[in-house]
């Protein structure tokens, strides 16, 4: 069978790619995508992304937990933001979330728009994610959600990763897919040290947020692939894919 996997670097680079029958694994390390990661692994009942903070607004008074993130703080009024330790199953389990993040929530935004199916990956799942994407019969396609357009490193080591651990099954790979794979080999024995050259790691550092970076670079800690149908982030049921997990496409 041919397949192909793609890794788009940057959202602002997304509408050159055709989609509509691929898997879209939308990518924010640090740390949108690895907070909802833990969070549907601690048995959030759902993560709902939204684009905007005053999206969240609309949720207001309804039971759910709003978190807003603008520039790597928590935004004023929101119960938190995209930071991990606040997906514990404590705070999160049974519950739904409604979430805003400068760059991850938009980039599941555009991809739902065209993509087949969109899945949310993180180092704390790579093994999981990988193990299914490898049962399944579609091309791939890795988004980084970058920096406000921007290409960053750490999404792109994650990229890599995911190439190198499915590489066997797949007969295309663009060129963006070699140089993350290769940025990633160069990296895997140390990422933290690696990513400290990163800029966003510097601004993280500024917040004084250390340990959520430790954190989002944990290998294998959860099992859980969140998959978008609709509106919502959920579990991605393992042992069947329904026909409604595919995304609606919008015009």
């Amino acid at each position: 069978m041919q397949r192909k996997i793609e890794v788009c670097v940057t959202p602002a680079l997304l509408g050159l790619y055709d989609i509509k029958d691929s898997i879209v694994v939308v990518i924010d390390i640090l740390r949108a995508t690895s907070s909802i990661v833990y969070g549907i692994d601690n048995g959030a009942n759902a993560i709902i992304p939204v684009a905007n903070v005053e999206d969240c607004l609309n949720y207001t008074d309804n039971g759910y937990l709003l978190a807003a993130e603008r520039n790597g703080s928590v935004v004023d009024g929101y119960d938190f933001g995209n930071s991990p330790f606040s997906y514990t199953k404590e705070r999160v389990g049974g519950k739904t979330v409604v979430l805003t993040t400068t760059n991850g929530t938009k980039a599941l935004h555009m991809a739902r728009s065209r993509a087949k199916q969109v899945v949310v990956g993180s180092f704390l799942n790579l093994q999981s994610l990988s193990n299914w994407l490898k049962t399944q019969d579609n091309d791939v396609l890795l988004l980084c959600a970058g920096w406000k357009d921007h290409f960053n490193l750490e999404d792109t080591l994650f990229a890599g990763a995911v190439v190198n651990a499915i590489r066997a099954g797949f007969t295309e790979f663009d060129d963006s897919c070699v140089a993350a794979e290769d940025l990633y080999l160069l990296a895997k024995n140390n990422l933290r040290a690696y990513i400290s050259k990163s800029s966003h790691s510097h601004r993280l550092a500024a917040l004084n947020i250390e340990e959520d970076v430790q954190f989002c670079l944990q290998l294998n800690i959860c099992d859980a692939i969140p998959v978008l149908i609709g509106d919502n982030l959920v579990r991605l049921q393992l042992d069947q894919i329904p026909e409604s997990s595919l995304t609606e496409h919008v015009n």
